[in-house]
């Protein structure tokens, strides 16, 4: 969790782990939740059943960087999807969407040294160490793979109250911005943000605020912010409810999710139309995971900043929010950035580090 000094490891009861159709599926269920952009029969929604309370481990206290044999990576593959910019670009002009997220993603070989005898473990604690105010998660099964992801964006949490937000907006921090440090929303001031961005994160914190009304009451929001993860940093708005009599955890993620931060508006066609012109499918890629009602806990977060692990290939995953004056280049860039914060723990190098 961000800002935790220990880990938990959940692990299936018995048996394989099981596997749903729809969201609405998750009311009353408990577990590790692992959910795809897109359903379906190649990706679904896989909950990991563990009854008993996960078991905790202290964060090692001492730096991991460079503690692997060196040379894990032997070379970058020359493929890299296509990125059909125009496209995208093209159906926001002719006004059949209010905005669109556009992802992309790239694999890189390494040898099979890198995940190592402890199935990507070290991997994570790296993230870890780097990364402390994001969500880290490793996750394996038969049905998604192995993913690894360190990502700042909630979906839905629950503690005294329940909480979402709307995250869009990225910039990236260079040179002295890096020593930009916000755990109590200080530093903002030198922040500038362009007009695009600001309409970005103000149409997912609409769609947002219009989404609860439909199930909850006592909405609160705060903000627009800017919150940092890794060497970028967001706009952020926070919302606080309380979920209307009879209202599961399935019906709220069925309803948020996807929000405008991974998709597009007007939603359902925004996923339709990326589903259709997306070059490679996004799998768990701006899905969403994280325990549900497990040991007394809910912290569901989308499935951002990841890379899909196997024996010999990473595969990394980007993508960035387009409206009518988005750039092409400056849009590229941008999944560039957000692909650093997983390409750093392969490669050597400390850029993306929060520390």
């Amino acid at each position: 969790m961000p800002r935790a000094d220990e880990y938990y490891l959940v692990r299936q009861d018995e048996g394989e782990p099981l596997v749903l159709n729809d969201l609405l599926q998750l009311n009353g269920r408990s577990g590790f939740v692992v959910a795809p952009f897109a359903a379906s029969k190649e990706c679904p929604i896989v909950v990991i059943e563990q009854k008993k309370p996960p078991t905790s481990q202290p964060l090692p206290s001492y730096p991991l960087f460079g503690r692997r044999a060196g040379g894990e990576v032997r070379e970058w593959q020359g493929e890299v999807s296509l990125y059909p910019f125009t496209r995208f670009h093209d159906a926001l002009l002719d006004g059949h969407f209010q905005k669109l997220v556009l992802a992309r993603s790239e694999s890189l070989e390494v040898s099979s040294s890198l995940l190592g005898e402890d199935n990507g473990l070290s991997l994570f604690l790296e993230a870890c160490h780097r990364y402390p105010r994001m969500f880290v998660t490793l996750f394996s099964t038969p049905q998604t793979g192995t993913w690894l992801m360190a990502t700042p964006e909630v979906l839905i949490q629950k503690s005294e109250r329940f909480s979402t937000m709307a995250l869009a907006g990225t910039m990236k921090l260079e040179g002295e911005q890096l020593k930009f440090n916000n755990p109590d929303r200080s530093g903002v001031q030198d922040i500038r943000w362009s007009q695009k961005n600001i309409q970005e994160q103000r149409l997912v914190a609409t769609y947002i605020a219009d989404t609860l009304k439909d199930f909850a009451d006592d909405i609160t929001e705060q903000g627009p912010y800017t919150t940092r993860a890794a060497n970028l940093v967001h706009l952020r708005s926070d919302f606080t409810f309380v979920p209307k009599q009879g209202v599961g955890i399935g019906d709220m993620v069925k309803a948020l999710h996807p929000t405008p931060a991974v998709c597009g508006l007007p939603k359902a066609e925004a996923q339709a139309f990326i589903q259709k012109n997306e070059p490679a499918p996004r799998r768990y890629y701006s899905g969403f995971c994280g325990p549900v009602e497990l040991d007394g806990r809910t912290d569901l977060f989308v499935s951002l900043r990841c890379m899909e692990l196997s024996s010999h290939s990473c595969r990394l995953y980007a993508g960035g929010g387009l409206l009518t004056d988005s750039v092409e280049e400056q849009e590229w860039q941008e999944t560039e950035a957000k692909m650093m914060t997983m390409r750093q723990l392969i490669v050597r190098g400390d850029a993306a580090s929060e520390r």
